[in-house]
């Protein structure tokens, strides 16, 4: 019996062994230099002049993103500067808000990108993008949120950051009727953030209950996301008078205008009286304390992982507008230092946390080496490479 388990062992392994022997063996597959990178963006940058203001903050993220290819210095706030030119690549063609041809640069400190070329269309819309991801018109393209299910159903290759931007509602201060702050914990109770991720954003996002996200601060799940209807009713009840209360969000912002909408329908299944407003240009700071609204929808990316440095900036931009705490936190901050703001704002309901939302892109199946980019990091486009690009001269002869 020991004998015939043996002879069947020694079949079993000389087969694997044939198997493997003809099984073809996979190489990993070098990067290629050469060939144009087509991209395409919904912003349309107007002037890459440092002294030039960008006119909104997507247009200033979309220059930020353009200055990281075209200068080899970043300084410690996050800008660029130098000699334009002195970055990966250098600008061939610049037609402003349209069209943009960069080159790369064979001097460039950290050695020569990989694509000869990147040709950037600016100004696009969100189902212009996608239709020329479908059909192989181009190579990287910003994808809405609450598309990129849609996307990924009809084919297309889709990249998603960690959930580095936040959705909240803002209570604009000094406004009568949400100085009483029933009126705004009421609200706040009302919004169902589980049907906003699974229904608007297809569960592409997370429920926010704090203003940093569990993986920056690891403290997220101690502040609850979930709805209190029956809660809501009972603080409504106390308020008379049953106030009218507008809620404004930003008329070229889709995703603002279905999440608004759906906190009007959660206000009114919890008796609250609520309209919602477009207001052209809602993101802009002074925009948001200037309108005739009593609570505005806000969306804020987080420009570091690092959580200290991520809630300043967040409270640095609502703090003129909702009254609260502002005050630099310590340096370093501990964790319970940030606990603790965060704790001290939420319970305020000045600033109602909805959701986090992720960075989205789609690829072209030629990409290779792209990793999606991460609070205060910008798209890794000297580091790309093209499957099947036509190697550059240049690198033959080095080879």
């Amino acid at each position: 019996m020991r004998l015939t388990l043996l002879r069947r062992l020694a079949a079993i392994s000389l087969g694997l062994a044939f198997l493997f022997a003809a099984a073809p063996v996979e190489t990993a597959r070098r990067p290629r230099y050469g060939g144009v990178l087509r991209v395409e963006i919904g912003t349309a940058v107007s002037s890459l002049e440092p002294k030039t203001a960008a006119i909104n903050a997507e247009e200033g993220a979309a220059r930020e993103q353009l200055d990281s290819l075209l200068y080899d210095h970043r300084n410690p706030d996050g800008t660029y500067s130098g000699v334009v030119g002195s970055g990966p690549f250098q600008i061939a063609e610049w037609e402003p808000g349209k069209h943009a041809t960069l080159t790369a640069n064979e001097n460039a400190l950290n050695g020569r990108p990989f694509v000869d070329s990147i040709q950037i269309q600016m100004g696009r819309a969100a189902r212009d993008m996608l239709l020329d991801l479908e059909l192989g018109k181009t190579d990287l393209a910003e994808i809405p949120v609450e598309q990129a299910r849609r996307a990924a159903d009809r084919g297309v290759r889709v990249s998603t950051s960690r959930p580095d931007e936040l959705l909240a509602l803002v209570f604009v201060a000094e406004r009568k009727v949400t100085e009483d702050a029933r009126v705004r914990e009421a609200l706040a109770a009302a919004i169902d953030r589980a049907s906003i991720v699974n229904f608007i954003l297809q569960k592409n996002g997370e429920a926010a209950g704090g203003l940093l996200p569990q993986w920056s601060s690891g403290t997220a799940f101690l502040f609850s996301t979930a709805a209190d209807a029956v809660h809501a009713k009972e603080l409504w009840a106390q308020i008379t008078g049953s106030p009218k209360l507008r809620l404004g969000y930003d008329s070229g912002d889709p995703l603002e205008q279905s999440v608004a909408e759906r906190i009007v329908v959660n206000a009114r299944e919890a008796g609250i009286t609520l309209m919602a407003q477009a207001i052209p240009g809602a993101g802009q700071a002074a925009t948001m304390a200037a309108s005739a609204v009593d609570a505005r929808l806000v969306r804020l990316r987080m420009p570091s992982p690092l959580p200290r440095v991520a809630l300043m900036n967040f409270l640095t931009v609502l703090g003129p507008v909702a009254k609260i705490d502002a005050s630099p936190l310590p340096d370093p901050a501990s964790p319970q230092d940030i606990y603790d703001r965060e704790r001290a704002i939420v319970s305020s309901y000045r600033v109602a946390p909805l959701v986090w939302l992720p960075q989205v892109y789609g690829l072209s199946a030629r990409v290779r080496n792209w990793k999606a980019p991460g609070p205060g990091e910008t798209w890794p486009l000297a580091d790309v490479w093209l499957e099947g690009a036509t190697e550059s001269t240049g690198e033959k002869e080095k080879q």
